[in-house]
């Protein structure tokens, strides 16, 4: 970007510096004299003179050999004396190395048409004769803006713009490519944290930061795994005293053995579960394109068949990028959660804000709007519509927000204002 500026101002300035000044506008003294009269008058560069009248005459501020030859044809033309006559105009720029001494030896004026007796006058200037009531009448050029010079530096640089948007575009471009690719990473890190790492690529400073980037998503794997796995082997190892305990308590009185055994199958079904969360957070499934309402609606299907009251409603087809396997989980706890606390699910999925929106409702009694977030907990149970009565190792929430977290999303639940209770996945598309 620093050398597209830099290129830019270097072929402005050269240009500035090796074009010619601008020529003045010249008009011929009868031309002036046209124009005194009240005839209109436009020069070769369509500059046309204007008159107005003053109280006053402007100031002979230069008088070189065209305002003297002017002055004295005016005098001659209208018979008036030299006061009567002013003649003011600033020195001349020629774009020719050298002015003519001699207005004939000028190619430029001779080809615009003029003769060699003609006398000239180069703006800008004015010209003022007095007139019978005292005042006196001015002619001088009346030059617009933008003037013919300003238009063509205007398009020397919109030439020289176009000329370097090309590379300014594949700079930046080229620029911008790293950053971009870095920004989407990062947005797939929450969706797949078992992402291939980013390639190093761009500037210097981009690559940095995409270094630590990996390096991050590194670290962040590998602490998940190991927390995973740490919770799986303390799963594990407690079902070995577990299982001394049930055959412990095979001697101890009837009315404890009940009790102690209802308790160590709880503790045993727990126990699975949370072994068989750690071994889906351990092993993800591959992610594929999913119709997700015909996933919402089999599994509905399929629980209706043994009984439940469970319904789906039918709508467009909404398809993401997901994990089967997990999300088929996600939805049966949600449906199971529905009907064990509500004794029926009405599920729909639909889209919106970029996300595809999965939402289950019963017809329970709800919970407290203080427990709407721990009720997602691991072995979180509230009380007492999620109590131990209703079963379960109160880990369905915390595999569905899971999900819903891998995929990018989330999980919310609310009460709904006609009774029960509202699930709510996010996933976007």
């Amino acid at each position: 970007m620093l050398l597209s500026l830099l290129a830019a101002q270097a072929i402005n300035i050269g240009i500035i510096l090796n074009l010619p000044p601008p020529p003045p506008n010249i008009y011929r003294v009868s031309e002036i004299i046209q124009a005194l009269q009240g005839a209109t008058v436009v020069s070769r560069d369509g500059v046309p003179l204007a008159t107005y009248h003053t109280s006053t005459p402007p100031d002979a501020f230069y008088l070189g050999r065209f305002a003297r030859e002017a002055s004295q044809d005016l005098q001659h033309h209208f018979n008036l004396g030299p006061a009567d006559v002013v003649v003011s105009n600033e020195p001349v720029r020629w774009s020719l190395p050298h002015p003519p001494r001699r207005f004939g030896r000028s190619p430029r004026l001779f080809r615009q048409g003029f003769s060699r007796d003609d006398h000239i006058l180069p703006s800008p200037f004015k010209v003022a004769i007095h007139q019978p009531d005292g005042r006196w009448l001015v002619v001088t050029p009346r030059e617009g803006f933008p003037s013919p010079w300003q238009i063509r530096i205007f398009l020397w640089f919109v030439l020289c713009a176009l000329a370097l948007s090309p590379a300014a575009y594949l700079i930046a471009r080229r620029l911008a490519r790293p950053i971009s690719a870095f920004a989407a990473a990062a947005e797939r890190l929450g969706r797949d944290p078992g992402a291939a790492p980013l390639k190093l690529d761009g500037p210097l400073e981009v690559t940095q930061a995409v270094s630590a980037f990996n390096d991050m998503q590194d670290r962040l794997r590998r602490y998940v795994e190991d927390r995973t796995a740490m919770v799986g082997a303390v799963a594990h190892d407690l079902r070995t005293p577990l299982t001394r305990l049930r055959f412990r308590v095979e001697s101890a009185p009837e009315g404890v053995r009940q009790k102690m055994t209802a308790d160590i199958d709880q503790m045993d079904a727990m126990i699975s579960a949370t072994l068989a969360f750690v071994r889906d957070a351990s092993h993800p499934g591959e992610r594929q394109r999913l119709e997700l309402v015909s996933l919402v609606e089999s599994i509905a299907d399929e629980m209706a068949e043994t009984g439940l009251d469970v319904t789906a409603e039918s709508s467009a087809p909404v398809v993401i990028d997901a994990d089967p396997i997990a999300l088929r989980r996600l939805v049966s706890n949600l449906l199971d959660n529905a009907v064990k606390f509500g004794t029926r699910a009405r599920a729909r999925v639909y889209i919106e804000n970029a996300c595809a929106v999965i939402e289950v409702d019963d017809n329970g009694p709800g919970i407290p709007a203080q427990e709407s977030e721990q009720v997602f907990e691991p072995f979180y149970r509230g009380e007492p519509s999620r109590s131990r009565q209703t079963g379960g190792a109160g880990l369905g929430l915390a595999v569905v927000r899971s999900v819903s977290r891998a995929h990018g999303g989330d999980a919310t639940l609310e009460n709904r204002l006609e009774g029960g209770l509202r699930a709510r996945a996010r996933l976007p598309l």
